[in-house]
């Protein structure tokens, strides 16, 4: 038997499924620390089901975490990126084409040194390690460990990139470093801003997998856990620690995915609603299609595999503020039955606003 979780910025879901026949579900509100969610969520569904920890062979997670901590601008680290370029690539710094609210909520300091290729693998300039000791050294002074590397043209050739990442670790103990040719295309300022939302989530990433860890030895579960990723396959949570950009809308490709196991439609347009965000994607023979063109995360235009989704952050526990009248992207998250007006809270959100009446009763309420 299979156990499948889905954590959610508001409720926290698990379905158990014996081959292709679903068992039980369960739900549960999502906890501040993750863990205790997930212990909560699967400690029904084996309670209501009878099944036993053993009995499980494989446990499969599905997180909107880390896109949201980039939609909501929190739990963010401070993120250093390194562009090898000198003396090309100065006239557009990185960070260019950020929103000021998340290039502040990730610190934005960046640094240029020479290097970097031709189209063709010509050498635009050496790497000059002197240089990059120093700037290894700036990096730490400012108590940084996040660091993303970018290089031009680095997907034709790595090998600066992966020198300056060798030095950056001599430099900086316990640094984190992110590639951009490891996780981006060809264009430099997508594959850069890819690179450095991975890197500022790597933290985030090792705090959320722990929490599936201790959650699943608290139950006596030993099974291999999986983490879905963003064209509806899975990933081994050691990957996702260091690649935590590609669950990127993995929230929507799994209902994507379900829509299409429970339907059996392999052709078809899904609509996610979650409680921080809805999604609306389109199923290609039963997978999610993938974006062909720059997508945006975050406000941040990005070349990294992405599916075809519109995302935008609004969801059943979006602020919704009367004047001027703005639905999110804050969210309740999973405080919504103790913060929602409609549950005897104080704020008002998208779950206590189903028509123009209830506007005017919340908001007369407040």
């Amino acid at each position: 038997m299979r156990i499948g979780i889905d954590v959610g910025g508001t409720n926290t879901d698990a379905v158990l499924m014996d081959g292709r026949t679903v068992v039980g579900w369960a739900k549960s509100p999502t906890t501040s620390d993750v863990s205790s969610g997930i212990t909560n969520v699967l400690s029904k569904i084996l309670a209501d089901t009878q099944a036993a920890p053993e009995s499980i062979t494989a446990v499969m997670l599905g997180t909107t975490h880390f896109t949201n901590a980039v939609v909501e601008r929190r739990s963010l680290s401070r993120t250093a990126i390194v562009r090898i370029g000198l003396p090309a690539t100065a006239a557009l710094r990185p960070f260019v084409d950020w929103p000021k609210d998340l290039v502040e909520a990730i610190g934005g300091a960046s640094y240029l040194v020479h290097g970097g290729y031709e189209f063709d693998g010509r050498l635009i300039a050496p790497l000059d390690e002197t240089e990059i000791r120093a700037v290894a050294r700036q990096i730490h002074a400012a108590g940084i460990d996040c660091v993303a590397v970018s290089g031009v043209f680095s997907p034709v050739n790595p090998d600066q990139e992966q020198k300056v990442a060798e030095l950056l670790a001599a430099e900086i103990p316990g640094v984190r470093i992110s590639l951009s040719h490891e996780i981006g295309r060809i264009g430099l300022l997508e594959r850069e801003n890819a690179a450095i939302m991975n890197a500022c989530l790597v933290h985030l990433a090792e705090r959320i997998v722990n929490s599936f860890r201790n959650a699943l030895r608290t139950l006596g579960i030993q099974a291999p856990f999986f983490i879905s990723q963003n064209d509806g396959t899975l990933m081994s949570a050691e990957f996702v620690e260091k690649y935590p950009v590609l669950t990127f809308a993995s929230g929507p490709t799994n209902s994507m995915r379900g829509a299409a196991f429970l339907s059996g439609l392999k052709d078809a347009v899904v609509v996610d609603i979650g409680g921080t965000t809805s999604d609306v994607g389109v199923l290609t023979n039963g997978f999610p299609r993938e974006a062909s063109i720059a997508v945006r995360v975050g406000g941040v235009r990005t070349n990294f595999r992405m599916p075809d989704v519109l995302s935008f952050g609004l969801g059943g526990g979006s602020h919704v503020q009367p004047e001027p009248l703005q639905v999110g992207p804050q969210s309740v998250g999973y405080e919504l039955t103790s913060r929602a007006l409609v549950f005897g809270g104080n704020d008002l959100t998208a779950t206590g606003v189903s028509g123009q009446q209830d506007i005017l009763a919340d908001i007369a309420s407040l």
